[in-house]
């Protein structure tokens, strides 16, 4: 995308982070509070508040969100789903997967330097701790060079014990949304003996989020994750991105009586601010800028300073930085648009109509009829399965119309609890010549709201 620095492409040959040996370069960002940086502080603020808040909020005793993977129990804004929902989960991560890309071709990664709980967590909490004690960019490195001293030890000691408590409180808080506020109560306050697989997972989860934001870091963008390699996919010279006008700052370094230079002053704050690492000025198709905007505010401040116009570095597209080309509707954003709500409308048709209970009729494996020479009635045994997918308790009745009897075997499938399977067995019987050879039979299925669901199966009996 970017034509920066064309003479000097060795910063593609290693990462950022990366020392020629290959060893990792331990990478100290410099603090900048600029417009940009307080505003992504108030909607981190904004997230986290949602995140912890969120898995306390029940309605009808339920949470609002609930992913049991574990026992296959999901919740979404308090609409229950359950394995006989899959068609639903798989349409509604596709729809998901289709904004994302509609999102990334506009909007580039803004996503990451915004919203993602990994930058979110590293930039406004691990880091802000980080500041607290060791102090800034050079004091963190100073601290890191030093030798070991009392004042080392306990700045350490301190900071470390209070990113393990942090991360103690995030894992928990995803394990909420996992097992479910009650559950989790019951974990905290009875005997941890009786609770040793989620104590196990709480303790696993707390010792990944700690590894990740104590050491991991910045890897974690740059290594794991895969959405910074789809930007090659899907972004393109009209999607908006931080970026560096070098029509405007070339050739970078401070002006002299005999030579002439751009507003860039080369003085590398971008740099030591970026939390990856990066340069922004050798162009913004690098994976590993992740849109935290730290650079733009740290050159406007620099711009402030020497007195020229902001927007050196800024939000916006090539074609922009090129020519002042404004973003468009190409064809590719009207097709991810169309089939995005295509997508939404048939998921938000199946959802709107979707009943609240779900019911299966299977004849009984491996009996075919009963036969009462005394009575002559012929009885077909079957299996009933009803699914309360709904957050309240329903009430069914099961029929069929004469000349058929229904007969249960054992307890009758009465009565049904919020998000709970009830199964029974019953004998549908007839007298021999009273049912049509063939005839489909209609069981009937009431709930006490009135809606009705017929199932058909078939009768077999002697004459057949």
């Amino acid at each position: 995308m970017s034509q920066i620095n064309l003479n000097n492409d060795d910063f593609r040959n290693h990462l950022y982070n990366q020392a020629k040996d290959g060893k990792r370069l331990w990478i100290y960002p410099g603090r900048i509070i600029g417009q940009l940086y307080k505003l992504r502080t108030y909607f981190s603020y904004l997230l986290l508040t949602l995140l912890v808040g969120l898995p306390w909020i029940e309605v009808n005793g339920q949470p609002i969100f609930l992913f049991n993977i574990l026992e296959r129990k999901f919740i979404f804004w308090t609409v229950p789903f359950f394995p006989q929902d899959f068609h639903l989960v798989a349409l509604g991560l596709v729809s998901f997967l289709i904004f994302i890309s509609l999102f990334t071709v506009l909007f580039g990664r803004i996503w990451c330097g915004w919203a993602c709980p990994q930058t979110i967590f590293m930039e406004m909490l691990f880091r802000k701790i980080e500041y607290w004690i060791e102090g800034d960019d050079k004091a963190q490195r100073r601290l890191n060079e030093s030798p070991w001293t009392n004042e080392k030890i306990l700045k350490k000691s301190s900071k470390h014990m209070l990113f393990f408590i942090l991360a103690f409180v995030i894992s928990n808080t995803f394990l909420m949304y996992i097992i479910g506020k009650q559950e989790w109560l019951k974990m905290i306050n009875e005997n941890p003996n009786d609770h040793m697989k989620g104590l196990a997972a709480m303790l696993i989860f707390t010792g990944v989020f700690y590894f990740v934001f104590a050491r991991f870091r910045e890897m974690v963008c740059i290594v794991v994750c895969p959405y910074g390699r789809l930007q090659g996919v899907l972004l393109d010279n009209n999607s908006i991105l931080v970026q560096y006008d070098h029509k405007r700052g070339e050739p970078r370094g401070k002006a002299t009586m005999t030579e002439e230079k751009g507003d860039c002053i080369d003085c590398h704050w971008c740099v030591r601010v970026c939390p990856t690492g990066i340069d922004i000025r050798n162009g913004s198709n690098q994976l590993e800028c992740i849109g935290c905007t730290s650079c733009i505010d740290a050159c406007d401040e620099v711009m402030d300073k020497v007195h020229k116009p902001k927007g050196l570095i800024r939000y916006d597209s090539l074609n922009g930085i090129y020519s002042g080309t404004k973003l468009k509707f190409t064809r590719r954003i009207a097709a991810y648009t169309s089939a995005l709500m295509l997508i939404i409308g048939i998921l938000a048709i199946m959802l709107i109509t979707r009943r609240d209970w779900e019911s299966t009729l299977l004849r009984t494996p491996g009996v075919t009829y009963q036969y009462d020479e005394k009575t002559h009635m012929v009885g077909n045994l079957y299996q009933l399965g009803i699914l309360n997918k709904s957050m309240k308790a329903q009430g069914f009745q099961v029929s069929v119309d004469a000349p058929l009897k229904l007969v249960w075997v054992g307890k009758p499938i009465q009565q049904i609890q919020q998000g709970q399977m009830a199964k029974g067995e019953f004998f549908i019987q007839a007298r021999t010549g009273a049912w049509k050879p063939g005839k489909k039979v209609l069981v009937k299925i009431i709930s006490d709201e009135g809606n009705e669901e017929n199932l058909k199966t078939s009768f077999i009996q002697p004459d057949e």
